[in-house]
């Protein structure tokens, strides 16, 4: 029986790689095709270019409508819009037989996509159809190990969900005649709406809220329930269009569960005004590693979903400013706002950063408390940034009483930070000192007499960025 099934899966590959040189060779023709329509569209006129650009289709890749080469989906993101489904593959996986009449009794123009659960929850699927008239089936199967396409091939392994409903036509075009302001005979059932995470509206679909636990042809739903899932399940979503010279479509996968899901937005406080960054968001806990929940390169701000019990890694950078990294938990995430706000520190000469929350002995130069996690977000900024220098400039609480002091005074604590910023990886080369002048020891110590001047300043210290090195 081994033999057997070596030798189906052995034929099956060799059918599949046989025919994926054609297959592309075919897409090619077609690009080029495409190409040479675009170029000759845009010699006829510049004003279409004001119009704004249409969403890049993603071109299905060859042989996805094979379960072997099913496309990879990651979670709570959106693929598509596509290019249309073109045929049923190499291979014909789903057929149905009477043991099994609630799956395709064939494919039709089919896409494969397959994904890892990453935690716990209930399991939804969005799905966006390019065009009301094509009828998009689909089926959901749990991976059941090795030899999974022959099993699905042969029927041995039933799908643990199905949506399989029929467009309503009558229905349908009675709603396009009453956009058009003319009489509808027969007024469409009105459907429930969901609303996933990148806000799109899908025209079928597995969500929560919905009550139909299967969907049959003989249906006209759209939405049926979702299926407990989880953390490193795999599994297969088999997506066929039973319209001949469809349209394409976009999916979005994504775990339901009590998440936080704030809107994560950077900030230029100089410039006030939100700017976009290339950021990324790793999720740590999971059976994977690290998962990136966002890999974006020009980040305009949005919901990011953090789930209890992991660990999430964020990175973000732009030209000209210093770039941000920090290490969180879902626990410190419960404790904030719904909005998570990172200030982008600019590069510049001149720009500056007061530090408040430093404590020294009375009298001197040495630190003293919790020093060290004051101070460790701004040595790992400047050691992200070698080409960065800057000057650390120490303040006192002075009455003018011995201003050469107090200067002397200040001018060695900033000394001191300055050790501590080598110790901890910061070239010193970089790194030059300053303390108080005696005008300024003067002006402190009248605002601090001064009743209406404030009392002492609560700056210890200030870092100012003086230019940038060849680093």
């Amino acid at each position: 029986m081994k033999t057997l099934k070596h030798l189906l899966t052995a034929m099956l590959v060799c059918a599949l790689v046989l025919g994926s040189v054609d297959a592309q060779a075919q897409n090619k023709k077609k690009g080029s095709k495409k190409k040479a329509q675009t170029t000759a569209t845009t010699k006829k006129g510049k004003k279409k270019s004001e119009t704004p650009a249409e969403p890049t289709v993603v071109a299905l890749p060859a042989n996805s409508n094979d379960c072997l080469f099913a496309i990879p989906l990651q979670m709570d993101k959106a693929y598509g819009p596509t290019s249309s489904p073109d045929g049923a593959g190499r291979i014909q996986e789903v057929v149905a037989d009477k043991a099994h009449p609630n799956i395709f009794e064939r494919e039709h123009n089919t896409v494969w996509y397959k994904f890892t659960v990453p935690y716990n929850g209930e399991l939804e699927i969005a799905i966006v159809q390019e065009s009301e008239w094509d009828d998009y089936d689909f089926l959901v199967y749990k991976n059941t190990g090795t030899y999974f396409s022959n099993q699905v091939m042969l029927n041995k392994v039933s799908p643990v969900a199905s949506n399989m409903a029929g467009i309503d036509s009558a229905a349908m075009f009675n709603a396009v005649m009453k956009k058009k302001g003319q009489a509808a005979k027969k007024q469409a059932e009105p459907q429930p709406e969901f609303t996933t995470i990148s806000g799109l509206k899908p025209h079928i679909g597995m969500f929560v809220d919905a009550t139909d636990k299967t969907l049959t042809k003989q249906q006209t739903g759209r939405f049926i329930k979702s299926i407990p899932v989880r953390m490193g399940e795999e599994y297969y979503v088999v997506l066929d269009n039973r319209t001949a010279n469809g349209q394409g479509h976009t999916i979005e996968v994504s775990v339901h569960v009590n998440a936080y899901e704030p809107l994560v937005l950077f900030y230029d406080k100089k410039g006030r005004k939100y700017v976009d960054v290339d950021l990324m968001i790793l999720e740590r806990g999971g059976k994977e590693s690290e998962r990136p929940i966002v890999k974006d390169e020009h980040y305009k701000g949005g919901k990011v979903k953090f789930v209890p019990g992991f660990s999430y890694l964020l990175y973000a950078k732009r030209d000209g400013y210093f770039s941000i990294y920090r290490e969180f938990n879902s626990r410190d995430l419960m404790l904030h706002d719904t909005i998570m706000l990172f200030n982008m520190e600019r590069t510049e000469r001149g720009s500056s950063f007061q530090i408040k929350d430093l404590d020294f002995e009375s009298g001197e130069a040495t630190l003293i408390g919790n020093y060290d996690s004051v101070l460790t977000d701004y040595a790992m900024m400047f050691r992200n940034h070698p080409e960065v220098n800057f000057l650390v400039k120490g303040y006192v609480q002075s009455y003018g009483v011995n201003a050469e002091a107090d200067m002397l005074l200040s001018l060695e604590r900033a000394k001191s930070i300055k050790a501590w910023f080598v110790k901890n990886g910061v070239d010193a080369k970089r790194i030059t000192t300053a303390g108080m002048t005696k005008n300024e020891i003067k002006r402190a110590a009248a605002a601090a007499l001064n009743e209406k001047g404030g009392g002492f300043s609560s700056v210890k210290a200030e870092l100012i960025i003086t230019g940038k090195g060849d680093n």
